[in-house]
């Protein structure tokens, strides 16, 4: 079976939406759009035969998106999401990276610390990095101890749109607020 998607437009880009065609549909995964790759050539890549969709539970998913992007105050469910397509660990590192609420930050350490190995702050990195569901669970909100922003798959331009999105000011050094830090 082919994946169905929908494409959320967006400033920088587009991000689509993509599950398997079919009932009690669940999100497999979220893709930005990246320079050089469009998320919806990036889906193609994955699927050739990937062909847009309808689905009330996606149609709503998106909706919600949409509003996120548009400075709504939004909270994804990681019900809609299928996270048994990651390791676990990198399932307890996104269930964290998902409870920091919105205008906060945490450290790859402090969330290391968070889910039973403060010595795994790469570890941390590589999963966020890999995150399946962008800005759905939101790896923007990751930065390194000292502020500095780190990495982000969408590009430091992106993670910094979407901290000003959720009131996130950087400081005049290009650093995030530790003070904004939970965990």
């Amino acid at each position: 079976m082919s994946l169905a998607y929908i494409t959320v437009p967006w400033e920088p880009g587009s991000i689509t939406l993509y599950w398997a065609g079919g009932t009690d549909a669940r999100l497999l995964g979220a893709l930005l759009t990246l320079p050089g790759g469009a998320s919806e050539e990036r889906l193609r890549a994955l699927d050739p035969a990937a062909q847009p969709a309808r689905d009330p539970a996606m149609e709503a998913l998106a909706g919600d998106l949409a509003r996120y992007l548009r400075g709504e105050i939004v909270t994804f469910s990681l019900d809609q999401m299928v996270l048994e397509r990651c390791g676990a660990f990198q399932q307890r590192v996104l269930r964290a990276e998902h409870a920091i609420p919105r205008g906060r930050l945490s450290s790859y350490g402090r969330i290391a610390s968070h889910v039973g190995h403060p010595r795994a702050a790469r570890a941390v990195g590589t999963a966020l990095g890999t995150n399946p569901f962008p800005i759905l669970i939101p790896c923007h909100r990751a930065v390194r101890s000292d502020g500095s922003l780190g990495g982000y798959a969408g590009g430091l331009e992106m993670k910094r749109a979407l901290l000003a999105l959720e009131g996130i000011s950087l400081l005049p050094d290009g650093r995030a607020p530790t003070d904004r830090f939970v965990y």
